[in-house]
């Protein structure tokens, strides 16, 4: 299982693409497997900015076929800790990102992100970033 990052929806579901683009073939390889997870705070990033109601609603139905992972108050708390941690050591990002990483923590899952900040969240707070595979 893999907790799947807007960056990587997006690209999938809102942009154009090829289907050779690797990160493409690599959230379908997931999808395929019934490993990609998302959490709510993903879909709403996915669905924001989005000025066709017809495009709105295609996207918003092509992710009704992936439930979110429940959210609780002690992730919240480890979100802002990891906020913290990384603020700390010059580390910006976003609440979302946190959220993101503590959801990872909690459940020991890897992100899949496209998203430069991961891998520097990754070398302070240990979260583990899913790789494609080639």
């Amino acid at each position: 299982m893999v907790i799947v990052d807007t960056s990587v929806w997006s690209l999938a579901l809102r942009r154009k693409r090829t289907v050779t683009d690797a990160v493409a073939v690599e959230l379908a390889r997931l999808i395929d497997a019934g490993d990609a997870l998302i959490a709510g705070p993903i879909r709403q990033e996915l669905l924001s900015g989005i000025a066709s109601p017809t495009q709105f609603k295609l996207v918003r139905e092509r992710l009704e076929a992936f439930p979110d992972i429940p959210i609780e108050t002690a992730d919240y708390e480890r979100a802002a800790l990891c906020f913290n941690q990384c603020r700390a050591h010059g580390v910006q990002g976003s609440n979302t990102d946190y959220l993101i990483c503590a959801l990872t923590l909690r459940l020991d899952l890897p992100v899949f992100s496209v998203d430069r900040d991961f891998p520097r969240y990754a070398k302070l707070i240990r979260v583990r970033l899913h790789e494609v595979v080639a």
